[in-house]
């Protein structure tokens, strides 16, 4: 015989510990969101220029970034006496590597385009992915280099997904870890962050990121800077 009183007492516990867990997993997010400076404060931001050294394979290179939030970024890159870039606004992108062997400009890539396009929003992807339709899960906690973090996966509407590991102690992401497809074949990078300040805008920013090609430090960050949109053309050359 069917027990519908253990059936209705089995689901009110599930629905309670869901919502429980909805909860918790809110939590995270809005700790996470007070850490890095709060949502006024990221929602200020409308254009950033930054400077950052780096080292790759015993090489010295000199990165400058500048962007439009949602509209233009250019990473502009120094290398063996050479300087390179690459562009990306929310139609199209360029490349242009003399230290590839590159001679000319070319268009990037479809799917580079489209992977290189979800950096355009400078806010806070916490902050940002329900307004842009993505799904936010927890998936528990993992260990990051011996801290046990908590372990969040957003999923955008072209089903890539990015991993972010949030440190429990502080809330700040130390480790990302990005799906994605390019010519035609799955990737997988992952990037770790570090030295957290925070500047004068009131947000709290990683001084220092390492992946797979190296670890980079901002020397240089100008939250809100002016800076001309003909800067995101392809014919203009690279900034020294």
């Amino acid at each position: 015989m069917i027990n519908l009183k253990k059936i209705s007492t089995l689901l009110f516990l599930t629905t309670l510990s869901l919502n429980s867990f909805s909860q918790s997993l809110d939590e995270i997010v809005k700790k996470h969101v007070d850490a890095i400076g709060g949502k006024e404060n990221w929602s200020k931001i409308k254009t950033l220029k930054m400077e950052c050294s780096m080292k790759s394979q015993g090489a010295d290179i000199k990165i400058t970034f500048h962007q439009i939030d949602k509209k233009a970024m250019r990473q502009d890159i120094s290398l063996m006496g050479m300087t390179g870039y690459n562009i990306i606004t929310n139609t199209e992108g360029w490349n242009f590597m003399p230290f590839q062997g590159q001679t000319k400009v070319e268009p990037m890539t479809a799917d580079d385009v489209k992977n290189a396009q979800e950096g355009l929003n400078l806010q806070d992807e916490f902050i940002t992915y329900k307004e842009l339709g993505k799904k936010l899960e927890y998936l528990g906690k993992d260990d990051v280099d011996g801290t046990e973090c908590f372990k969040l996966k957003i999923t955008d509407k072209n089903a890539q997904e990015t991993t972010y590991y949030i440190d429990p102690s502080n809330y700040y992401t130390i480790k990302q870890t990005i799906k994605m497809k390019s010519n035609g074949k799955e990737m997988e990078n992952s990037t770790t962050y570090s030295n957290y300040k925070k500047v004068d805008a009131g947000i709290v920013y990683p001084y220092t990121v390492s992946s797979g090609w190296g670890s980079s430090e901002v020397t240089n960050l100008e939250i809100n800077p002016k800076i001309d949109e003909a800067l995101f053309k392809p014919s203009v050359p690279p900034t020294k």
